[in-house]
């Protein structure tokens, strides 16, 4: 992938992410939903204040923020090629943007606050009847974000790789999305992929 937009966009559709950081212990990742704020070109979420991910971060090296899009195995029985040559192989396809910067945590109750408001506005956007964080009782809130620190990715840099069988001919791309599109949810979110991306 090579559109910024196309990127950010994907960033937008995705779940949540892994978190990628540098401790003195070594790699340490947690899964964690993150919202791209455009106007600052950020990142912001949050890490439970146990987990030792935010307290331990080695400072001048950025953080990953891995974005995983729909995947799924290729056998080579979906290839009309097997049949002609036998020279195929398996592969995998998939969709993934990588966002990295520099960590930055935000241990202030205010600024967690106002995230988990937004992230709350954000996931429960498409409910009929969505919840919200003003449907709690007084302080509730504020007590809850006691156990959180807020985590910022900033100068965020955007990297997206697209691998649709791009290298097989139109016939076996053909066969391919055929193949797929009889499997799982994620083998015909990849075979859409495909479609999309022709």
């Amino acid at each position: 992938m090579t559109d910024e937009t196309e990127m950010a966009d994907f960033v937008d559709a995705a779940g949540p992410a892994h978190l990628v950081t540098l401790s003195s212990a070594g790699l340490v990742s947690s899964l964690l939903p993150l919202l791209l704020d455009r106007g600052s070109n950020s990142l912001i979420g949050h890490l439970a204040r146990a987990n030792p991910q935010w307290r331990d971060v080695v400072e001048g090296v950025d953080a990953l923020a891995i974005f995983p899009g729909p995947d799924a195995y290729i056998s080579p029985s979906f290839y009309p090629t097997k049949q002609e040559t036998g020279k195929v192989v398996p592969t995998w396809n998939y969709e993934v943007v990588h966002a990295s910067g520099q960590l930055v945590v935000h241990d202030d109750a205010q600024w967690v606050t106002d995230l988990v408001t937004r992230l709350t506005e954000r996931h429960e956007s498409t409910r009929s009847v969505p919840w919200s964080v003003d449907d709690t009782p007084d302080g509730f809130i504020a007590s809850m974000a006691k156990a959180i620190v807020g985590v910022e990715i900033r100068n965020v840099r955007l990297e997206g790789k697209r691998k649709l069988s791009q290298n097989r001919n139109a016939v076996d791309v053909d066969g391919t999305i055929a193949g797929l599109e009889t499997g799982t949810a994620n083998e015909r979110a990849v075979a859409a992929a495909m479609r999309r991306n022709r």
